[in-house]
């Protein structure tokens, strides 16, 4: 088992430099690359935000708090998935669970402080539903996507990072997006 992890998973310790970055550059430049297409996804909601640049406000605000949902459940999970102690379905199931409740109550806060902010009805809906959706699909991205790189025989911990991230955040970036358009459009 040590040799195969040896092979198969960064250990800065032992991994040679070269090795470390051969490892780690394609879900790098991978997210490069999606990083370009999500401000092609942000740049879509111009009209909404012209309309209410104050939804502008919550964008990082949202995308920020979907990531660190996600964050911890791929951290928790890649590291399980090292120590063979991971099972996929009863994850995902409490994960999901997780995204709902986490999700729910980071917009009840958000909605309220947004509405005793701004005065706005429609922004604290916005922001709401915005961060409840961003929030929610969270644990269940960050997952599947270290799965994903687990099935193909590759290190979770150092592909699942970025590329999980990004997908996160342009999930984020369109839910809060559709909701702002639906709300204000």
């Amino acid at each position: 088992m040590k040799i195969l992890n040896k092979l198969r998973y960064a250990d800065d310790d032992v991994t040679p430099l070269g090795r470390l970055l051969l490892m780690r550059a394609p879900s790098l430049f991978l997210g490069l690359f999606l990083g370009l297409f999500l401000s092609f996804i942000t740049s879509e909601f111009e009209e909404v935000l012209a309309r209410n640049v104050q939804i502008a406000f919550f964008i990082p605000f949202v995308v920020y708090m979907a990531d660190a949902v996600g964050t911890q459940t791929q951290s928790i999970y890649t590291r399980d998935l090292v120590t063979g102690k991971a099972s996929f379905k009863r994850y995902l199931v409490k994960e999901t669970f997780i995204g709902l409740i986490f999700g729910l109550l980071f917009s009840v806060i958000a909605g309220g402080a947004v509405y005793l902010w701004l005065r706005s009805g429609q922004v604290s809906m916005a922001v709401f539903l915005g961060m409840f959706g961003a929030v929610a699909s969270a644990p269940v991205i960050s997952m599947v996507v270290a799965e994903i790189l687990e099935l193909e025989h590759s290190d979770p911990a150092v592909g699942a990072g970025p590329i999980a991230t990004v997908i996160q955040d342009t999930s984020s970036v369109l839910i809060y997006g559709l909701v702002c358009s639906a709300v204000f459009l």
